[in-house]
């Protein structure tokens, strides 16, 4: 399998990813220095893969690259956060 790449529309609030013709997207909003992120969606037939950890990964590495904090409003973005504690400071406060 072939590395995916992850795409980022700011205008759209999301990060895409697409895994043989299936497409995973997180959603956020940016707004004072934060992104929020709301949902992570991954389809089942590309379920099981880490495609939603990879897309969270690559969106709190933008976030921080960016100066950003981050509100982990999907839950499965604030559980990721707490089993990678060195995201932690990127949440905001």
């Amino acid at each position: 399998m072939s590395e995916e790449s992850i795409e980022m529309d700011r205008e759209a609030g999301r990060f895409t990813i697409n895994v043989e013709d299936h497409i995973g997207a997180l959603i956020f909003t940016m707004a004072d220095g934060i992104m929020r992120i709301t949902s992570v969606r991954v389809p089942d037939a590309i379920g099981g893969r880490g495609v939603a950890g990879r897309l969270t990964r690559h969106a709190l590495d933008q976030a921080r690259s960016d100066g950003m904090a981050v509100d982990p409003a999907c839950p499965y973005v604030k559980r990721w956060i707490e089993r990678h504690p060195d995201y932690a400071d990127l949440i905001a406060t």
